[in-house]
């Protein structure tokens, strides 16, 4: 299995210092809100590549009014061995990665380490802009495979310094050849790591026995078609040049791809779904996103859920809990109180945060 069996915060957030001890059994984080139950959740997903749940900055995680900075540290059991990591920053800096002692890019932490999540801000996901959705799929693309965040990183520095270009009116094509060139080779990876994601899921979900509704998943363009090759990439960014030094941004590309969610079984847009179906197509893409992880790697990723149980009836709530630990799969959970958890029974370690962000076993 993958599970943190260990956890210490120093001066993260809300926490001065809070040490973790888990067994392996999904953990059941209740207290009151503003307690820093959210915050624990923030620190588990800092052990995958990225910013975290929350997207702060580094300086952001920073305990107030002290600022000096913050440290995570964990002992994550992975199927073939335990591995010590360590991710902190210094004077709001970008945070450095160690793994058994030695440092560590976070593409090799994504490599040892899978963490997918769900929070409350993803409610809106399939109502509010192509942004949001871009993201939620470049984070499952992200925990198949590490290297899409090098090629997402690739190809967002290449097209800044391409817009800049466009915003300044300049026309020589030289500038842009090498440009486009990086952008195509990028742009082409992203969106066929985006596209294989996608099959993962589908894949995932044909045949699961779940509560919840499958959930059928298109990746369009704002206009046309992606180009079907790094090459075909690199000449639609040519023939664009005009159209784009006209707005001053580039207009094709896998940064102008939408993911559009169907309810299968009702043929209905997600986006016309109640607030309650809606809830329900992710807690079910996450869990088909656990389940094709633990198809391919041999074990569920770590499961962070924040705030999912007073979202969902007693039904579903019992179902999803069914279902995480029929998978195997650590997952983290907050809820104000523990009845939320009542299904669960000792199937979860009961961890308690107090008003003062104080961590207590059961």
């Amino acid at each position: 299995m993958l599970a943190l069996t260990s956890l210490t915060l120093s001066h993260f957030r809300s926490h001065l210092r809070a040490d973790l001890h888990l067994d392996g059994r999904p953990a059941a984080i209740h207290g009151p809100n503003g307690a820093g139950k959210t915050n624990i959740l923030e620190a588990v997903s800092l052990f995958s590549p990225g910013r975290g749940l929350r997207r702060a900055s580094a300086a952001d995680m920073a305990r107030r009014p002290e600022g000096v900075g913050w440290k995570l540290k964990g002992v994550l059991q992975a199927p073939d061995q335990a591995y010590e990591v360590e991710t902190w920053s210094e004077g709001g800096n970008a945070r450095q990665v160690k793994i058994d002692n030695k440092s560590a890019s976070q593409i090799a932490l994504g490599q040892v380490s899978r963490v997918v999540w769900l929070v409350p801000v993803m409610d809106r996901l399939w109502i509010e802009g192509a942004d949001g959705r871009r993201r939620f799929l470049d984070r499952v693309a992200l925990s198949f495979e590490p290297d899409h965040a090098e090629a997402s990183l690739a190809y967002e520095k290449a097209m800044r310094e391409r817009n800049r270009l466009l915003k300044e009116q300049v026309r020589d094509a030289a500038w842009y050849r090498v440009l486009e060139g990086q952008m195509a080779e990028a742009g082409h990876r992203i969106h066929a790591t985006r596209m294989s994601a996608l099959e993962a899921l589908r894949m995932a979900q044909e045949g699961a026995a779940t509560q919840f509704p499958a959930a059928d998943l298109e990746l369009i363009q704002a206009e046309g078609e992606m180009p079907a090759s790094a090459e075909d990439l690199r000449a639609a960014l040519e023939a664009s040049r005009t159209r784009d030094l006209t707005v001053g941004r580039t207009l094709v590309g896998p940064h102008r791809s939408d993911l559009i969610g169907t309810y299968a079984d009702k043929g209905l847009p997600a986006r016309d779904c109640s607030t309650g179906e809606q809830k329900a197509l992710l807690v079910s893409l996450i869990l088909s996103n656990a389940r094709a992880l633990a198809e391919i790697e041999g074990a569920p990723p770590i499961l962070l859920l924040d705030e999912v149980a007073a979202h969902l009836d007693a039904g579903r709530r019992a179902a999803l809990y069914d279902e995480i630990c029929a998978l195997g799969a650590q997952a983290w959970m907050t809820g104000t109180g523990p009845e939320l958890f009542a299904e669960l029974g000792t199937r979860a370690q009961v961890l308690e945060v107090d008003a003062d962000g104080a961590v207590t076993g059961p």
